[in-house]
């Protein structure tokens, strides 16, 4: 980075631009190289004066969340990494028309948000506790479980484009899909819009309740994870087909099938990325080898990859058959 734009970057953000920032303790993984740059903007000014500048200089840039459900390549990211600070963390309570709307901004911790919800008597998220990351990352994610998904309790979103424009979306034009949103190239979530009925406290308490012991019993617990690693196939389930290859407990390095959910890989101590990527290749091929159904990733590779790598893996799918 020219260091032209590095004091430009500076004396927009202060202290809160910082140069070769590793990004392993920002990941729930645990691991990852160093961010080039990494902007933590307080307010939508800030955030919108840093994308046009960025705009401007052909920087490339990336929304760091939660830091959930992404992997974070071992050679760092390129250009800007953007962290949403303190002034995107909140949720704004409204009630009108029989129901309930928050404002939440991208930043805050989706957990919160729903017993908040809860607490508050309101329904439409308690399926979500326990998942982990930023509202921001569970709506780039349409985050569900347990048969619920955020994108039928969301009403609009705010964001900046990446000219710098503030802009705001209908729910209805957000074009969600299982596990995904497809949001407009660039834009970066600042705000969620949540629709939520009235229901019986007692009632969310004991379903937001249900949903935490799920997960409890089913996912596993003192090692780092990024959540699912697979998108589960039409009317079936990816751990389902990983564990009937025998794969639970299949290691790499620090990086190991989780023995109590296949579809979760977990750091068991010093794994890197490359040793992630490497199992998820070795589950993909061992599951298409066994049903001829290839594992698409839910979680988002970032940063800089090895192409060779990935095209290798793929070959080996297409000669199988």
């Amino acid at each position: 980075m020219r260091t032209e734009l590095r004091e430009r970057l500076t004396g927009l953000l202060g202290a809160r631009l910082r140069f070769a920032v590793p990004l392993a303790r920002y990941t729930s993984f645990r691991v990852g190289g160093p961010a080039e740059a990494f902007a933590e903007p307080d307010t939508p000014a800030e955030l919108q004066a840093l994308v046009t500048l960025l705009h401007q200089e052909s920087v490339p840039y990336f929304l760091l969340g939660g830091g959930t459900n992404i992997l974070v390549s071992d050679k760092g990211v390129r250009g800007v990494v953007i962290k949403l600070g303190e002034g995107f963390n909140y949720s704004r309570w409204e009630e009108r028309e029989g129901a309930a709307h928050a404002r939440v901004g991208a930043a805050r911790p989706l957990g919160r948000f729903v017993r908040e919800a809860v607490g508050k008597g309101y329904g439409g998220v308690e399926f979500a506790e326990g998942i982990p990351g930023s509202a921001g990352g569970g709506l780039l994610m349409n985050a569900g479980a347990f048969g619920g998904e955020l994108s039928r309790v969301v009403a609009a979103v705010s964001g900046v484009c990446p000219q710098g424009t503030a802009v705001r979306l209908p729910g209805e034009k957000l074009g969600f899909a299982y596990r995904r949103t497809a949001l407009p190239a660039g834009l970066i979530v600042t705000e969620i819009e949540f629709r939520l009925q009235p229901q019986q406290p007692g009632v969310l308490t004991a379903a937001m309740l249900e949903a935490q012991r799920k997960r409890q019993q089913t996912q596993p617990h003192g090692y780092p994870n990024a959540g699912s690693i697979f998108k589960n196939p039409p009317r079936a389930y990816a751990g389902r087909f990983i564990e009937a290859a025998g794969l639970k407990g299949l290691g790499c390095g620090g990086a190991r099938v989780s023995e109590q959910h296949a579809n979760f890989i977990v750091n068991t101590g010093g794994a890197s990325a490359v040793e992630v990527r490497r199992l998820m290749t070795q589950i993909q091929q061992a599951v298409w080898q066994k049903n001829r159904l290839w594992l698409e990733p839910e979680v988002r590779l970032v940063g800089e990859w090895e192409e060779e790598e990935m095209q290798n893996a793929k070959c080996k799918m297409e000669n199988e058959g």
